[in-house]
């Protein structure tokens, strides 16, 4: 049985960049933490990935904001998390990622998953998100979310997130 971590959007743009708060700067030193207490091929990431069109796309119409171009310093995994990085980053454009369920059925093929951990950026939009699709891929795996070492848009629509997750039977730490 294995136990795995994901590390949701920890990207300068979401961090510091254009879309930074300082909740977002404020859960780095936890998200290395956890990083740090998980051997380094159990450690997956993601990465918002967007083309320099996004402003013409149906999310850049709802938030107008260019972060995340592919390849681009915004783009970037934090500093001090990508040093910790061995497996590939899962590049995603949208909220939730299909890759990361394909990536689950594979992985529990191989063994199965007995709990996956999600932290990152942002709580309620990102993590939700993809904590939700890995509770549909797994339903009898646990699913986690440590607050602590999550932010969301604001502190307001962090709880509100961690509330919807608890009520769809993901386990919340950290509150």
């Amino acid at each position: 049985m294995q136990d795995l971590l994901f590390v949701v959007d920890m990207q300068n743009d979401f961090i510091d960049g254009s879309l930074g708060t300082e909740e977002a700067k404020a859960i780095v030193p936890r998200v290395r933490e956890l990083i740090d207490s998980y051997p380094a091929d159990k450690v997956y990431f993601t990465r918002d990935t967007h083309k320099e069109d996004y402003l013409d796309t149906q999310e850049g119409r709802n938030l107008p904001v260019l972060h995340c171009i592919e390849g681009s310093e915004g783009w970037q995994i934090e500093a001090s998390l990508d040093k910790r990085r061995e497996t590939e980053a899962i590049d995603k454009a949208a909220f939730g990622s299909v890759e990361l369920a394909r990536l689950l059925e594979k992985l529990n093929e191989a063994e199965e998953i007995r709990s996956l951990r999600f932290v990152g950026l942002c709580t309620d939009i990102c993590v939700i998100s993809n904590s939700l699709i890995a509770k549909a891929v797994l339903p009898e795996a646990e699913v986690i979310v440590d607050a602590s070492a999550c932010a969301g848009v604001t502190p307001d629509q962090h709880r509100t997130a961690l509330a919807a997750m608890k009520a769809c039977q993901i386990t919340i730490e950290n509150e």
